[in-house]
């Protein structure tokens, strides 16, 4: 397979292999694949991870589970931000 990358991009390559972080350009560009598919196995993750708590907050509606909204809030502001993610 053969490919063209925009200059910027092809820059970016040429440079990890000069300063020996990888030791080819196939290198660079499998490190970069790999990366690619974590990023989308993540998002996969997350996103399956929403949908489940959008289902328990529609149960929990339904079943009249309401939390006040100053509780949330209030939850909110104590939920620590690397618990976001």
């Amino acid at each position: 397979m053969s490919f063209s990358l925009p200059p910027h991009l092809e820059e970016l390559v040429l440079q990890k292999v000069a300063c020996g972080q990888y030791d080819s350009v196939r290198q660079v560009m499998e490190e970069a694949l790999h990366l690619l598919e974590e990023r989308d196995r993540i998002r996969v993750m997350r996103r399956g991870r929403l949908v489940d708590e959008i289902a328990k907050g529609i149960y929990q509606a339904d079943n009249r589970q309401l939390v006040d909204r100053a509780e949330v809030y209030a939850a909110l502001r104590r939920k620590p931000a690397s618990a976001n993610e």
